[in-house]
């Protein structure tokens, strides 16, 4: 875990008359580069759609004092009345967002939805959704594989949202091109709710500098920004959202593959895995006697994990013996991992452990974010997976693109460093939530009360919840879990609809998936925007 380097800054004098103090330059940590307009089309369902792209950076404060006196560009906005500190370290936390957003050359007086994309992480640069998903442009992997090295294909995007919404893709604070500078800028924006106000700020600044107060608004995060997106949708309290968008949800984490292992008598984590761990074995073959379809067997394996598995690891020490091998058995039936291996276990595995025994006879760690992927052991001795063979498939490709098209399309970055992820030395990451009407409760975060207490603030705003079988990292099943459990009314489930593929994370690896996460979340946007 490790921190972005805050970005050299330009020194200021002061002047100071008998009435007022003023700055003679006011920008606390430089200019920031010049945003850059082009010009683009593309082809989506035989739809030509020209467009014009701005690429540029918003500065936000830490706080919404300090933000309420910056302009876009980070200056003070003028009759401050006051003086900055003389040394940049000195002055206040301020985070320069880079963001990169598509209108669509519409007709006059056309109102046209606007959506905000963003990666997650924490501390991940929103590449994947650009390159990937659903920008102008994509990066092409061959799924389910490690390709060679550069050069990597980047075509036209006939998947992009652009024919629904313009579109607004957000590096977060620290990474891509953002920058984060001055007083302790690491702990006024890398954390659960720091994190969540800097976005709020962003956008609404975005709303006014573009004149979309009055759009429809729909917000689409990935993996850790599905956390980020549910404590964010609480913040825009006055934005009545039409729409969220869940990409690889994550919202309480005790439901991760590994997240009870650490929380003993939390067991949720272990039974909620056991659909993706069984899809997984499904996959790669190792289930005994394997026949049938994928979904079939899913519902199987989901009434188990919900209802004997879940009770046998609710009675903890008070398990007979007997019925613990049986539950092993059962598990071996589901997973391939033998049933001794889980009676070893105390019939809890985590991801991670999963990933390393699962074709660990082989010699074959299997992927964690997509379990379909799999490569050589680093250490057949440990106990864990060493990596994530997937991670190492794809992150290559996805940064040559965004540093390839960023600077020859977009026209921004020269002389400027893109960082796909703020992980360097110093990073630290505050994982704690301040619940709304809770304060900060001990133990793990937990952001579902805030996308509830959204939904019954603003109960015409639907929700979209989307994954992959095969991740290992957000579990399907623990997303369809979290959204069961909402604290809302159960009228207010009708708003949520669901969709999963047969990949794994990052859905869009896949062109059949990629085309239907399109369809899907281009109806959703359609429905959502006919409320105005």
């Amino acid at each position: 875990m490790a921190a972005a380097s805050p970005l050299g800054a330009q020194d200021h004098e002061t002047k100071t008359t008998a009435a007022v103090t003023t700055t003679a330059d006011p920008k606390p940590q430089g200019m920031p580069p010049p945003d850059s307009t082009t010009e683009g089309v593309v082809h989506v369902a035989g739809q030509a759609i020209a467009y014009r792209a701005v690429a540029g950076t918003i500065t936000v404060g830490a706080t919404d004092a300090e933000d309420a006196r910056l302009a876009y560009d980070g200056k003070l906005l003028p009759d401050q009345g006051v003086e900055l500190p003389a040394k940049p370290e000195d002055r206040p936390a301020t985070a320069r967002i880079f963001y990169a957003a598509y209108f669509k050359k519409a007709a006059p007086g056309e109102v046209r939805p606007v959506t905000f994309l963003y990666n997650g992480g924490p501390g991940s640069a929103t590449m994947y959704l650009h390159m990937g998903a659903f920008g102008p442009k994509r990066v092409v992997t061959t799924d389910a594989q490690h390709d060679l090295g550069a050069p990597y294909r980047i075509v036209e995007n006939q998947y992009s949202l652009l024919d629904v919404s313009d579109l607004v893709f957000i590096d977060a604070p620290g990474t891509g091109f953002s920058r984060i500078m001055g007083r302790d800028a690491g702990k006024a924006f890398w954390g659960t709710d720091q994190d969540a106000h800097a976005f709020d700020r962003f956008i609404r600044k975005f709303l006014s500098k573009y004149d979309r107060w009055n759009s429809p608004k729909f917000l689409f995060g990935e993996s850790y920004g599905t956390t980020r997106s549910a404590v964010l949708s609480n913040d825009l309290e006055e934005v009545d959202l039409n729409g969220v968008m869940l990409l690889s949800q994550i919202l309480s984490f005790d439901d991760s593959a590994d997240g009870s292992d650490a929380n003993p008598g939390t067991e949720q984590g272990f039974y909620l895995a056991l659909p993706s761990f069984a899809a997984t074995a499904w996959y790669h073959h190792r289930v005994p006697g394997q026949t049938g379809d994928l979904q079939p067997f899913l519902k199987d394996v989901e009434a188990y994990a919900l209802g004997e598995y879940a009770a046998a690891l609710l009675q903890g020490a008070d398990l007979p013996d007997a019925r613990k091998q049986a539950v092993a058995e059962k598990l071996h039936g589901y997973t391939g991992i033998p049933a001794a291996f889980w009676v070893k276990a105390n019939l809890r595995l985590t991801g991670g452990e999963f990933s390393k025994y699962l074709q660990d006879e082989a010699g074959i760690t299997t992927g964690r974010l997509d379990s379909r992927y799999q490569g050589p052991h680093m250490d057949p001795l440990s106990r864990d997976a060493d990596y994530d063979p997937f991670t190492n498939a794809i992150s290559a490709a996805y940064a040559a693109a965004i540093n390839t098209y960023a600077r020859t399309d977009l026209k921004f970055g020269d002389g400027l460093t893109y960082k796909p992820s703020a992980r360097e030395p110093g990073f630290q990451w505050e994982l704690r939530h301040e619940v709304p009407g809770m304060g900060y409760p001990e133990g793990s975060v937990n952001v579902m009360t805030d996308l509830a207490m959204t939904m019954k603030r603003n109960p015409k705003m639907k929700v979209l919840l989307m994954g992959g079988y095969f991740d290992l990292g957000t579990l399907y099943f623990g997303a369809t879990y979290e959204m069961k459990h909402l604290p809302m009314p159960a009228t207010l489930q009708g708003n949520i609809s669901y969709k999963f593929f047969e990949t794994g994370h990052m859905v869009y690896i896949n062109e059949n998936a990629l085309g239907g996460l399109h369809d899907t979340a281009a109806a959703f946007v359609r429905a959502g925007e006919g409320g105005r």
